[in-house]
């Protein structure tokens, strides 16, 4: 009987990764042939001969191709975040040993280095070549930035989806095993139209952080309230990880409103707040990983259950 039940249970869980696989691909397919970004042109108003004018371009020459290389340092930054990000997923999956919660952790990790991959391509290395090349004005954003909204945002839904498998019990749980996947299709939908019709708040920075904050306020009262009840270290480890990202953003907007960006620039050195952003990141995912590697497990079913009884009578 219970060998039926697990196999169940697999069919189950096989055919959802088919459904979010088959979901995924149309969205994409969606935007690859109705997207109307290039109807979004920057602002303020620029020609391709003005995009170089307020930041680092190199010309480049790889395999006989000639380009602009924009940024360098923070190509190489955001790119490394990229890779390290990446390769910190794969080893979770190296080590998960069966565990759902850090399968997840694995699934977010790599989600966001392609993320950053997508952002770095677009935001700095060639955002001449795809934004102005071959145009009258560059053009706001693109594809790449696109896929890097959509990236981020999985990824923190798959951190929720790690503590459905790690923490939550009862109630909690099932808000936060419905949250993700309804967070995730909401945004994706509203991805779609800002793209197609174009509007341009709807693919903003600015949206995505609305989606985003509200996830990471519930991880932090998630945890902040059972390393209050229960005084567990892992949920300690994890308010951390909340923690140590408001102290990463922090800092970025720090040096953002002091506009040292600007300061260094005109004096030569090419190191802005972005930078900033991805070396906080940097030692952010390695923090997660040792975190994951050490503290997070599946919450045992029978401690589970018991944990939803406490609650009852509570």
């Amino acid at each position: 009987m219970n060998s039926r039940i697990l196999i169940t249970k697999k069919r189950i869980q096989s055919c959802k990764i088919v459904i979010i696989f088959l979901y995924f691909i149309t969205i994409s397919l969606i935007l690859y042939y109705f997207n109307q970004l290039d109807r979004l042109q920057f602002d303020p108003l620029t020609i391709p001969s003005q995009w170089c004018e307020s930041q680092p371009c190199h010309p480049f020459n790889l395999l006989g191709q000639s380009f602009i290389l924009v940024q360098p340092l923070s190509t190489v930054l955001v790119y490394l975040l990229g890779i390290i990000s990446i390769s910190l997923g794969i080893f979770i999956i190296l080590i998960q040993n069966k565990q759902k919660s850090r399968t997840w952790w694995a699934l977010a990790l790599t989600l966001w280095g392609l993320g950053a991959l997508s952002a770095g391509t677009s935001y700095q290395a060639f955002s001449y070549e795809i934004k102005c090349a071959g145009n009258v004005f560059c053009t706001w954003t693109s594809l790449w930035e696109i896929f890097y909204l959509l990236l981020s945002v999985g990824s923190v839904n798959a951190m929720m989806m790690s503590q459905v498998h790690s923490s939550s019990t009862g109630a909690w749980q099932k808000f936060q095993q419905w949250y993700a996947p309804i967070n995730m299709i909401v945004y994706s939908i509203i991805i779609v139209i800002g793209s197609v019709i174009p509007v341009r708040f709807l693919i903003s920075f600015g949206m995505m952080i609305l989606f985003l904050a509200p996830s990471i306020l519930i991880f932090f009262i998630h945890n902040t309230s059972r390393s209050i009840r229960f005084k567990k270290r892992v949920d300690l480890m994890l308010l951390w990880i909340w923690l140590g990202l408001g102290i990463v953003i922090g800092a970025y907007y720090l040096y953002y409103i002091l506009e040292w960006t600007e300061i260094l620039w005109e004096r030569g050195i090419w190191f802005s707040d972005n930078d900033i952003l991805h070396i906080g990141l940097i030692g952010w995912m390695i923090y997660i990983t040792i975190t994951v590697k050490r503290h997070v497990v599946d919450l045992d079913e029978s401690i589970s259950s018991k944990l939803n009884n406490n609650e009852r009578k509570l």
